[in-house]
């Protein structure tokens, strides 16, 4: 089933109930703003090559194919632009305020919420997205380098699909600024 998108992210759109990775779904024949998502990974991961764990059906687990006209040394500017889309869509959907923890995270209360995965080849960037949703306290894991925390356990039971939405075009906005700004600097 695909959401009710509002722009241009998310086509296409690519769902699975499991893989090992949203971000292996994205292939060399995907262009800008191409989508993945799963409902559970068996292979999830975060920085620095830490796994990232949550239990089927709870977490908005995604990434989106983006094809920047920058220069190298600029894409990891991406992880932070990702990362205010992800504050800002969380914000809005729930009315909780995420901090951003450089370079990759999102905290609620000192607790990770969220974290982002930017890998880039060939001047594609792959940004995986995994937001801990609808996870009870007694799900998050406890054997990880930073507490964890749910939108559930913060607040009430939120709407993964919304929430993706959400993302996905607070992402588009943001990425077209950001485009605009560095197109425009260009010599």
């Amino acid at each position: 089933m695909i959401p009710r998108l509002r722009g241009r992210f998310g086509k296409p759109y690519l769902y699975e109930e499991v893989c090992p990775s949203t971000q292996r779904l994205l292939g060399p024949e995907h262009s800008e703003g191409a989508v993945a998502v799963a409902e559970e990974q068996t292979e999830g991961r975060g920085r620095l090559g830490r796994q990232w764990l949550s239990p089927p059906r709870v977490s908005v687990l995604c990434s989106i194919l983006l094809e920047p006209p920058v220069a190298t040394p600029q894409l990891p500017e991406l992880s932070l632009i990702a990362g205010e889309a992800c504050a800002e869509a969380i914000a809005a959907v729930t009315g909780l305020e995420p901090e951003i923890k450089l370079p990759n995270d999102l905290l609620l209360g000192g607790r990770k919420a969220a974290g982002i995965l930017a890998e880039s080849r060939d001047g594609r960037v792959v940004l995986g997205t995994g937001i801990n949703v609808n996870i009870t306290e007694e799900e998050l894991p406890k054997e990880v380098d930073r507490p964890a925390t749910s939108l559930l356990v913060e607040t009430d039971r939120t709407d993964r699909a919304e929430l993706l939405i959400e993302l996905l075009d607070r992402l588009e906005r943001r990425y077209d600024a950001w485009q605009g700004g560095r197109l425009r600097r260009r010599p």
